[in-house]
């Protein structure tokens, strides 16, 4: 068995027994034990009472975080004419057509949302066995099929997160970064939990909302109360 260092000894000690606690609890152990030399992500994951392989299960969806994911988001935008000089403008990092699907397809996916005015998604469609299984591939859904690109490339670099549920009905996210306040944190994770209710899809059948772990991207994980992260 692997010898545990010194950091990781210590916050899992700092961790132990603590289970189901509140949301504010959460945050702040969270936060009073991290000691590593970046700005750690704070992610949450919910299991969920869905199995996703049944289309009336499915959850998927976007929420603005009020405050931000303190992450740089790189957006690219599958656009033509003034739809790409509109993503130009908005922020895009990445536009282009035909270049560009054909740039993804040799494998240089150097983004974090892929945004698609309607026109393009002949084209986009034959990138869905490389985005689709990287949460990448633009849709109606979440928005990123769209021809008002402004509002979409805006609303991605301004802290929108998508979720959707993967295998075993989790849904994961990064919702804010160490470094915020307590109080930020706590906002943002409330509006992401909320958002993934208001998603709960007519095929759920029982238990929605099951449980609920945050962590820091080097941490240990800890389990809130469903009440507390929803605010309730």
């Amino acid at each position: 068995m692997a010898k545990l260092g010194k950091r990781t000894k210590s916050a899992r000690e700092a961790f132990a027994g603590k289970e189901n606690i509140s949301l504010e609890e959460a945050v702040k152990l969270i936060k009073g034990n991290s000691n590593v030399k970046f700005d750690e992500t704070i992610e949450i994951a919910m299991n969920l009472g869905v199995d996703p392989r049944h289309a009336d299960q499915m959850v998927r969806g976007v929420v603005g975080l009020p405050n931000g994911t303190g992450k740089t988001m790189r957006v690219a935008v599958f656009a033509r004419g003034a739809k790409a000089e509109e993503a130009e403008k908005a922020g895009a990092d990445i536009v282009g057509a035909e270049d560009l699907m054909e740039s993804i397809q040799s494998g240089k996916i150097d983004f974090d949302r892929c945004i698609a005015t309607p026109d393009m998604m002949p084209i986009v469609g034959r990138l869905g066995k490389v985005l689709g299984p990287r949460n990448l591939m633009p849709n109606p859904k979440v928005g990123t099929v769209t021809m008002d690109i402004k509002e979409a490339v805006e609303a991605a670099k301004g802290g929108e997160v998508q979720f959707k549920a993967e295998k075993g009905g989790v849904v994961h996210a990064g919702v804010g970064k160490l470094s915020f306040d307590e109080a930020k944190l706590v906002e943002n994770i409330r509006a992401f939990v909320g958002a993934v209710a208001k998603a709960k899809p007519s095929g759920s059948k029982g238990t929605y909302l099951k449980k609920i772990n945050l962590s820091s991207t080097m941490g240990p994980g800890v389990s809130v109360t469903i009440e507390s992260a929803s605010g309730e």
